[in-house]
């Protein structure tokens, strides 16, 4: 029988976990991410379910979200260490068919559970599935820069969005939907989840003021590489901020929307 701690899934999160860490968006304990994973291929190493423990949610999950498996980070615990102790750090759980536990099947070794923001993440994947079906992962970090400019700007997502098009020539290219932005908000509540949430349905990456961010996609890649473009964005902006002598023109912006088909956010960018 395979092995879970040898599957893709524990070496694809081990591995931009450790990254995050190296990039220093994850301090401490910060950061978390969820990765749904599809029953057939979790049958590959449980050919049937059999639970450690149950994990109450302390809250109830979207239909959407149940009877699914989830390899959730665990609370408390630091990204730097996941990729030398996956089993401890990492767990695949099952929500249950009533939405309101999690079910153990690997992981968590020394009794630990989900990261706190699990139900938002949760939130998030019902939101994102609701209009993509192929979303996998939900990624929250702390990206410095990202961070910097979001107390420098108004909570407002059409000018965060603005201001990052406006910077880097691949923002636009990366995510044209725009981002999602949340004033500053108590953490790993339920309200926040369902803020972000809502957020989701529109856009695949959401702003937390003075915190961090949310990023969704299909894969590791996708929602890291989106998280990854934001991050190198702000960080033009906020090393150019009161400097800038060559921003970049709306009609080049329209340009790139044009060559590469994008539906871009309404009221960034106006034609004229």
């Amino acid at each position: 029988m395979k092995q879970f701690i040898d599957s893709k899934f524990v070496k694809e999160i081990s591995e931009i976990t450790s990254n995050m860490y190296r990039l220093g968006w994850d301090e401490r304990n910060g950061g978390n991410i969820s990765y749904l994973i599809d029953e057939e291929d979790v049958r590959e190493y449980f050919p049937k379910d059999v639970f450690i423990r149950d994990i109450d949610l302390q809250f109830t999950a979207d239909e959407i979200v149940r009877n699914k498996y989830f390899l959730v980070t665990g609370t408390g615990k630091y990204f730097k260490n996941i990729i030398k102790d996956p089993e401890t750090n990492l767990g695949l759980v099952k929500i249950d068919k009533n939405g309101q536990t999690a079910h153990l099947l690997w992981g968590y070794r020394e009794g630990g559970k989900m990261t706190s923001e699990f139900p938002s993440h949760l939130m998030s994947h019902a939101a994102r599935l609701k209009v993509n079906p192929n979303n996998r992962i939900i990624m929250h970090t702390h990206p410095t820069y990202t961070i910097c400019m979001g107390t420098c700007i108004p909570t407002d997502e059409v000018i965060f969005t603005k201001k990052l098009w406006k910077s880097n020539t691949e923002a636009v290219v990366v995510f044209p939907e725009g981002i999602g932005v949340l004033p500053c908000m108590v953490c790993g509540t339920i309200e926040i989840g369902k803020a972000t949430a809502e957020k989701m349905e529109n856009f695949r990456l959401v702003s937390w003021t003075n915190h961090g961010i949310y990023g969704a996609g299909d894969n590791i890649d996708d929602a890291f590489g989106l998280i990854e473009t934001v991050e190198k964005t702000a960080q033009i902006y906020m090393l150019t901020l009161g400097h800038v002598v060559n921003e970049i023109p709306d009609e080049v912006i329209l340009g790139l929307a044009k060559l590469w088909n994008l539906k871009i956010m309404p009221g960034v960018i106006e034609e004229k």
